[in-house]
């Protein structure tokens, strides 16, 4: 299946993917660029790199082959393998960025509203039903089965 037909699929859980690859990108440089604050708003730029580090592993499953991690990082990760739970850690970390606005409104929101449409992809295939599909793109299908 080649990437043009997974988006043609309507399956609500590769977009989701494909929006949590935006939102790696996104986090990992917004992270950067407002760690260099002043404010309280430094612990929301940590947050957001760390969450950038957590979705790569989350995403793209041939990391957790390729890339030395422990027994327990690897259950973790594991956990986020269905729609909902996917979309409860992306409505999550959504929610920790938009409490940044609080402190100070910063680029910061971009991620928020990027996480939060991941979330709602996710939640869209699982209230439709349908099952998780990881692209093959990403390292999806039979990549994701030797993982496991």
């Amino acid at each position: 299946m080649t990437l043009a037909e997974e988006f043609r699929s309507r399956n609500f859980s590769i977009y989701g993917q494909w929006t949590g690859v935006l939102c790696i990108i996104l986090c990992f440089a917004l992270g950067i660029a407002n760690i260099f604050h002043l404010h309280l708003i430094i612990l929301f730029s940590v947050i957001c790199l760390i969450c950038a580090f957590i979705l790569i592993f989350v995403e793209i499953p041939l990391l957790l082959r390729i890339c030395p991690t422990s027994a327990s990082f690897d259950a973790f990760i594991r956990r986020f393998s269905s729609n909902y739970m996917r979309a409860a850690i992306y409505f999550v970390m959504s929610l920790i960025q938009w409490l940044g606005i609080i402190v100070k409104a910063t680029s910061l929101i971009a991620a928020a509203i990027v996480l939060l449409i991941a979330a709602a992809f996710y939640a869209l295939a699982g209230l439709k039903g349908q099952e998780f599909q990881g692209s093959k793109t990403l390292g999806g299908q039979g990549v994701a089965q030797m993982i496991v």
